[in-house]
């Protein structure tokens, strides 16, 4: 029940074994055992980027949803350039590890993608919300682990994704009292 509740709480509709065993602090056979079950009832499926929640483990997972005891805190938050399509950006991102950062998964809702790392021991978890032109960092830190720790993971996050997001398409004029020179 730890395993789909932290699903249901995280939203996950996409994540990694690894990202999964570290945020749940599950054995690693233990979490596969939990996982195989899960499968079985058609709850996850096997997907190209780990597992992925199906339509039954949606309906499934938000029956159980219980409020994870660490609060989340706003890191860091920025807008972005106005692009068509974030999907380019968010496709490079899936997987990646960044620094001290393990990939986890990814949640999608109305709002907008969340993308979601953790720490090798789980103590710190670290989203970036893509939303509107806007990126929003958020972390939740375990009792006993740094705030600075995580500030310096998203970071680097931001590092990483501003070098791999696309840049927009708008053709730039220049404007001088003497002279307009479209560009």
């Amino acid at each position: 029940m730890e395993v789909l509740r932290f699903i249901g709480d995280e939203s996950l509709m996409g994540f990694t074994f690894e990202g999964l065993r570290r945020s749940t602090g599950t054995h690693a056979e233990t979490l596969s055992r939990i996982l195989d079950r899960l499968e079985e009832q058609s709850v996850l499926e096997k997907a190209e980027h780990g597992y992925k929640v199906t339509e039954r483990g949606k309906e499934f997972v938000g029956l159980n949803q219980i409020s994870h005891s660490a609060p989340r805190v706003t890191l860091l938050r920025t807008l972005l350039p106005h692009v068509e399509n974030t999907g380019e950006a968010i496709s490079s991102l899936r997987g990646r590890w960044f620094g001290p950062l393990r990939w986890l998964g990814y949640a999608e809702d109305d709002k907008g993608t969340s993308m979601k790392w953790v720490t090798e021991d789980g103590g710190i978890q670290v989203d970036a919300i893509f939303s509107n032109d806007e990126l929003t960092i958020e972390g939740r830190i375990r009792e006993g682990k740094d705030l600075t720790d995580a500030i310096k993971a998203s970071h680097q996050l931001v590092g990483y994704i501003s070098r791999v997001y696309p840049a927009p398409r708008n053709r730039v004029a220049y404007y001088t009292p003497d002279l307009f020179i479209p560009n």
